[in-house]
């Protein structure tokens, strides 16, 4: 139901002209993520109790944490048909939509695949790569507070596509609450066990292996603190998509988009949580005044109203700029998560912008209809890592080995230039192994 007792909406507003300007934006900006050293320390005992005692310490903690006792991990993992059957179980309309999503997801991730290649070079060296997928990777799902099918078609689709020869899911069930929804998507996208785990030790399980849950080569997926503390802990025995902060949208608008529907696209991201950044820039003072008066009329129908006042107070903003031009400086210094431009021409703009995870183009582009259908992976870099970072991704699923196959001729030609450069190095191994196989006439 929606909070009819939240009247009150009190949101940033800044201009690129004020004095504090940069400070103050800087402050907005400003997210740490680090764990703090309690944190710390539950995730590392918990992940040296997964290493030493294996199922055991999974068992005991789901109990602990998740109120779910269960005497075996027979009893926390589900089988094929099991996620079969959730998705056959499902209303008609869940389905179709579902279905639908997963179609448009993997095919966009089809048309991402790498391929592999070589070429000769005239004295018969070839030089080449060869693309293949991981062995096993591991898919962390979000339970809980709330439950996300998205999360998974959008996690687990990418490593199909990619060639992974086997897909595990962890996903918590506090209390023993199993969703359909989640099931259904993971159904769809071809996942091949599920793990009924969350937390750290879920993720433990995935990076060292135990009795029951397979060691993988890569873990992906959001969680809460202990997750993303126990992923940077686990990172080097196995690979992790990122470590992701509070969602965030930055949208540019040129004053001719309803209110109405901006307001509404800052409100989407601010719902997720407190933490989450929603940010609105124009050279439009008047438009901004509009979706400030539009998000106070809105916000009580809102069935998230607290959580979405808190983020907009905390961490949201209307932004004052001079123009289109000091607009792109701004994105770029953001480096967005989701980037909306809701004006007219926006691909006008797409040549200044260097750093954004996603960008939705014109006024009828919702950054929701990215979360959902639009077929691009929403797991994005956050937090000012788009400077560095691209969207999860097939990519993210396969590894790249160089290839060299040197002729007689093209080892002589190679060896002498090998061999003086480890000289240089005062490696005569490397130097009499490159040396051994030069030609003398």
């Amino acid at each position: 139901m929606a909070d009819n007792s939240v009247t009150d909406l009190s949101v940033n507003r800044l201009s690129t002209t004020d004095a504090n300007f940069d400070a103050r934006l800087n402050a907005l900006l400003e997210w740490e993520g680090v764990s703090d050293a309690d944190v710390q320390q539950r995730v590392d005992d918990i992940i040296a109790a997964v290493r030493r005692r294996g199922d055991e310490a999974l068992l005991e903690y789901t109990h602990r944490l998740d109120r779910l006792q269960a005497e075996t991990m027979d009893a926390l993992t589900l089988t094929p048909e099991q996620l079969r059957r959730a998705f056959e179980g499902l209303p008609e309309a869940q389905r179709t939509a579902l279905a639908a999503a997963a179609e448009r997801i993997r095919g966009y991730h089809e048309k991402q695949k790498p391929v592999s290649w070589q070429y000769t070079e005239d004295d018969g060296t070839v030089l080449g790569q060869r693309v293949t997928p991981l062995d096993r990777a591991g898919i962390y799902v979000p339970g809980g507070k709330a439950a996300y099918p998205s999360s998974v078609l959008m996690n687990a689709i990418p490593a199909h596509v990619a060639g992974v020869r086997e897909i595990i899911m962890v996903v918590p069930t506090p209390d023993g609450v199993l969703n359909d929804l989640v099931l259904a998507a993971a159904h769809l996208a071809g996942v091949d066990r599920v793990y009924t785990l969350g937390g750290a030790q879920a993720i433990a399980a995935l990076a060292y292996g135990t009795e029951t849950v397979p060691r993988v080569d890569k873990i992906v997926g959001p969680g809460n603190i202990y997750v993303a503390t126990a992923k940077r802990a686990v990172f080097g025995q196995v690979g992790i998509d990122m470590i992701a902060g509070p969602s965030e949208i930055l949208v540019v608008s040129d004053g001719q988009t309803d209110p109405n529907w901006l307001a509404m696209d800052l409100f989407s991201q601010a719902e997720h949580d407190e933490d989450a950044q929603a940010i609105l820039v124009s050279w439009d003072d008047d438009h901004l005044a509009a979706v400030q008066a539009a998000m106070v009329r809105l916000l009580p129908e809102m069935e998230r109203a607290p959580i979405i006042r808190e983020s907009l107070q905390s961490r949201g903003a209307l932004i004052t700029c001079r123009d289109s031009d000091e607009a792109l400086d701004l994105i770029n210094r953001i480096a967005p998560e989701h980037l909306e431009l809701s004006v007219a021409d926006p691909q006008a703009m797409l040549p200044g912008i260097r750093h954004a995870g996603a960008i939705f183009m014109g006024r009828y582009t919702a950054e929701a209809l990215g979360d959902y259908c639009a077929g691009p992976n929403h797991v994005l870099p956050t937090s000012g890592t788009a400077r560095f970072s691209s969207p999860l991704g097939v990519y993210d699923f396969q590894k790249r080995s160089s290839l060299i196959q040197c002729s007689p001729e093209g080892a002589s030609v190679l060896g002498e230039t090998a061999a003086e450069l480890a000289r240089g190095e005062s490696l005569t191994a490397h130097a009499r192994s490159a040396e051994y196989r030069i030609r003398r006439s």
